[in-house]
């Protein structure tokens, strides 16, 4: 009969998920997972069948349902609209220029390093930049029923711009976290909608 697990799997992802967004895929190793999480490596590979990549997905996914929808915020409201839009890029760019910020998101950093040689990454980012669009593109189409923004705006083709450019702000932020180049990308990136 296998022995009951004597760690909290939720509590281990939760620093597994850590350790992976400050230090990325390749450069955490079991030894530092074991370090940060407190659990034994054979505990790990039988929690985790598959081990180290299979606790990086699982960090993925726990990073998209814990910290994705406070990221999100408003935007994922009915009622969101361009308000919403742009406190998101304001929000965003707030945290690039703090110093927990400078890590960038998890997903992103992901889709830079790991997406094009890991299908099941690319899943968890795939479906994290679906989720981004579909809020962005609800939040347009109200903004053209409100007016407030042209009437001919693409909501659609638009969210794609402002998602890509959100990714491209993440990029941006961790190399050069200047306030003035940030502001001015989404400055220039809300240019568009008018």
């Amino acid at each position: 009969m296998p022995r009951p697990r004597e760690f909290d799997p939720d509590a281990v992802l939760d620093q597994a998920m850590r350790r992976f967004w400050e230090r990325g895929y390749r450069a955490t190793s079991i030894e530092d997972l074991v370090k940060a999480t407190g659990v034994k490596p054979g505990s790990i590979y039988s929690a985790f069948p598959g081990g180290k990549h299979a606790l990086f997905v699982k960090s993925l996914e726990r990073y998209s349902k814990l910290v994705v929808p406070q990221k999100l915020g408003e935007l994922e409201a009915p009622a969101a609209s361009v308000a919403q839009v742009r406190g998101y890029f304001d929000g965003l760019v707030r945290d690039l220029l703090s110093p927990e910020g400078r890590q960038g998101c998890l997903l992103v950093n992901t889709a830079i390093e790991k997406a094009a040689e890991d299908d099941e990454a690319a899943a968890v980012v795939r479906g994290h930049l679906a989720r981004l669009e579909r809020c962005m593109t609800h939040a347009l189409e109200n903004a053209v029923r409100r007016g407030e923004v042209r009437s001919s705006l693409d909501a659609a083709g638009s969210a794609k711009l402002l998602v890509a450019t959100c990714q491209g702000l993440m990029v941006v932020g961790k190399a050069n976290p200047d306030a003035a180049v940030l502001r001015a990308v989404v400055d220039n990136a809300f240019v568009a909608l008018s």
